[in-house]
């Protein structure tokens, strides 16, 4: 099947641009779209989270995306050449018209596709001997690494917070959970949970 792949980043772009100039390039080759994915996304958004994601775990041998350019798949060299890969992995072959790129079965693919997972295999590397030395870096200054202890459990960055003095009132002269709730205009599993954590073992 032949699909044409268009992408803009913004309401502001229009798509027809880009299924023309497919349609044309295709009437040229002789070649009939079969499905056309659109969305309107950024290119540095990661294309698993994309439609394109979706299509590309479905396509299959002697399949076909076609596109404008290269940039319509990503907006990084990496992104491309993981999308690429794949669809070497995959049999399906990715041409692009202005760029006049064609990704098939040919030695010249397979040669880009070793060398693109040869680059993704650098940069994974790079990325983790960086994570490491950075880690390392602050270990040896002993500063703190990961989240610091209580950090979504400070009370006093919570908005309830500055209520405590009337619910622990309120408590004591037995007004309920949902009465208090209204008074300070909260809902009442917020409140629950505040009193659970804050309060209940010091009433």
């Amino acid at each position: 099947m032949t699909f044409g792949y268009i992408r803009v980043s913004s309401d502001r772009q229009t798509v027809e641009n880009q299924r023309y100039e497919i349609r044309q390039f295709c009437a040229r080759e002789g070649l009939e779209v079969d499905g056309w994915i659109e969305e309107t996304v950024s290119g540095t958004k990661a294309y698993s989270k994309r439609r394109l994601g979706k299509l590309l775990k479905h396509v299959g041998k002697g399949d076909l995306i076609i596109c404008s350019e290269l940039s319509r798949l990503g907006r990084s060299l990496y992104m491309i050449m993981e999308i690429l890969s794949c669809c070497m992995r995959r049999e399906c072959a990715v041409w692009t018209i202005k760029d006049g790129y064609r990704l098939g079965d040919d030695i010249q693919s397979k040669v880009l596709a070793f060398a693109f997972g040869l680059s993704a295999e650098i940069e994974r590397n790079l990325i983790s001997q960086r994570t490491k030395e950075a880690l390392a870096r602050l270990k040896a200054e002993g500063k703190p690494i990961g989240r610091p202890k209580g950090h979504n459990t400070r009370k006093e960055l919570l908005p309830i917070s500055r209520h405590e003095a009337y619910i622990r009132k309120a408590l004591q002269n037995g007004l309920s959970q949902r009465e208090i709730a209204e008074h300070i205009h909260c809902t009442r599993n917020t409140l629950r949970r505040y009193i659970d954590r804050y309060i209940e073992n010091d009433l």
